[in-house]
């Protein structure tokens, strides 16, 4: 338009130079702020839901009838030899593992991915793996392997399978040095008490590459690779691997864990992050207590609370990874059963204000200060941060021409959304997912004034408007 302008061509060649470099730069920051997502994160970013699976040897959920110190940490909490803990092999005998059943119960609840943990801190590999006799195939009674079921099944659902891999802390292991929270803090030092003489090369050579190398060779297509603890691994170690990965399975990802500021997406373990991120990251979190099964574990989390943290971690542009710990033989908990099928119901009805949502410019209102949860409130060996209160509140999400608002525990028979005067958003029609009934609905001058229906969705107390903008 402004080469129409009479008189244009005989402005001075300096600000024709000044405004040309004016668009390039403005051309850019737009190409920026409109980046597409790389291919290989796409279903990532829209699934914003998956499944995490504590599966190992501390799977037997308690230590000699009592409950574990530290849980799934316990080998290292009660300073077990290792030729002591290996005899724990003998509980895992799937005699109640169904992967079918575990995939259909998670794409039922709405989860997108599985994330399961290959091997955990105790080295014991949860997989066939020829590079090491420590593994299920070898040690359990049932003597298969129970990721080629979990992979058939994956594929048969449309779930992404997704390893996770203990890197920096592997007790069984004479080569693995720790230190966090000091020297040796993590290490096994009873089994192998000099931690001077401990070469990470050497394991990292020895396991940590073939079996990270197995699981992308054996079992099909990898979503992620979710790597945990980095711990003493160096920038270069954590390069080979993520280049190692990118060549056998360039479609998958891998997070941040694997160390030295390398990684395809951030970690916020146990907690939820207090504002909107919009760089790629997630939060796992437990469903109770644990990581893993324990027989003593009573915090289960309600229903309600779980799709309230849901809407929050998406809202706020990041994925939740929800944990559950099966059993040594291969069952869920009954209280996980539960709370999964009453988290399906509600995603059956809401699951398109979870899908491919983005934050939108205002985060929430009415939402209070809840306070994190740092007390020892489910147990010694609990590192659980998000908070236990359930308060009315409001967040916002948007995808293409539609604003979702939730309205979370709300008990009210209004809703005033002062973000929404008529004056910055043009509506065109409101609608309460799962219900036929219209929605009355007026935009004032203090915002948009909603209606609660009088009948609302059997579900749990978690209601999502769906604004379509003008």
């Amino acid at each position: 338009m402004l080469t129409d302008e009479p008189g244009f061509i005989q402005r001075p060649n300096i600000n024709m130079k000044k405004i040309n470099l004016f668009w390039l730069v403005m051309l850019f920051v737009c190409h920026c702020a409109n980046a597409q997502t790389p291919a290989n994160m796409q279903w990532w970013q829209n699934g914003k839901f998956g499944l995490f699976l504590h599966w190992g040897l501390y799977s037997i959920g308690h230590s000699n009838g009592k409950p574990q110190k530290s849980n799934e940490h316990f080998m290292l909490g009660e300073r077990i030899p290792l030729a002591t803990y290996a005899r724990l092999s003998d509980s895992l005998t799937l005699n109640n593992y169904d992967p079918d059943a575990w995939v259909k119960m998670a794409r039922d609840a709405g989860m997108t991915y599985i994330v399961i943990t290959a091997k955990h801190h105790e080295g014991f590999a949860m997989f066939d793996s020829p590079s090491s006799d420590y593994n299920i195939v070898k040690m359990s009674p049932a003597h298969i392997d129970p990721m080629k079921g979990l992979a058939a099944a994956c594929k048969k659902y449309g779930l992404k399978l997704c390893f996770y891999y203990s890197l920096g802390r592997d007790w069984a292991d004479p080569d693995v040095p720790t230190d966090w929270p000091v020297k040796a803090g993590r290490s096994n030092t009873w089994d192998y008490p000099d931690e001077d003489k401990k070469d990470l090369s050497k394991y990292f050579e020895r396991k940590v590459k073939p079996q990270v190398r197995e699981l992308l060779t054996q079992y099909g297509p990898v979503g992620i690779i979710w790597f945990d603890t980095p711990e003493k691994i160096s920038r270069a170690q954590s390069q080979e691997l993520y280049t190692m990965i990118k060549k056998l399975q360039p479609g998958c990802i891998v997070n941040s864990r694997i160390g030295n500021g390398l990684g395809d997406y951030s970690v916020s373990e146990q907690k939820i992050e207090n504002k909107t991120v919009h760089k790629p990251w997630e939060s796992c979190i437990t469903m109770s207590g644990k990581w893993g099964y324990s027989k003593f574990d009573t915090a289960w989390k309600s229903p309600e609370l779980l799709v309230r943290q849901l809407v929050e971690i998406v809202c706020k542009g990041g994925n939740l990874l929800l944990n559950v710990g099966p059993t040594a033989s291969g069952s869920f908990p009954a209280p996980a059963k539960e709370r999964l099928q009453a988290i399906g119901r509600w995603m059956h009805i809401n699951n398109e204000a979870i899908y491919g949502v983005k934050p939108w410019m205002i985060l929430n209102e009415n939402a209070i200060e809840l306070k994190d949860t740092h007390g020892d409130v489910m147990g010694k060996s609990d590192n659980d941060f998000t908070s236990k209160q359930v308060a009315p509140d409001i967040y916002f999400s948007q995808k293409g021409m539609y604003v979702y608002i939730y309205a979370r525990s709300w008990k009210q028979s209004r809703l005033l959304i002062k973000s929404m005067p008529e004056e910055k958003i043009q509506i065109k029609s409101i609608t309460l997912l799962g219900s036929k009934k219209a929605v009355k609905w007026q935009q004032q001058k203090e915002g948009l004034a909603i209606t609660m229906p009088a009948q609302l969705p059997a579900i749990a107390p978690v209601y999502v408007f769906k604004v379509q903008r003008q």
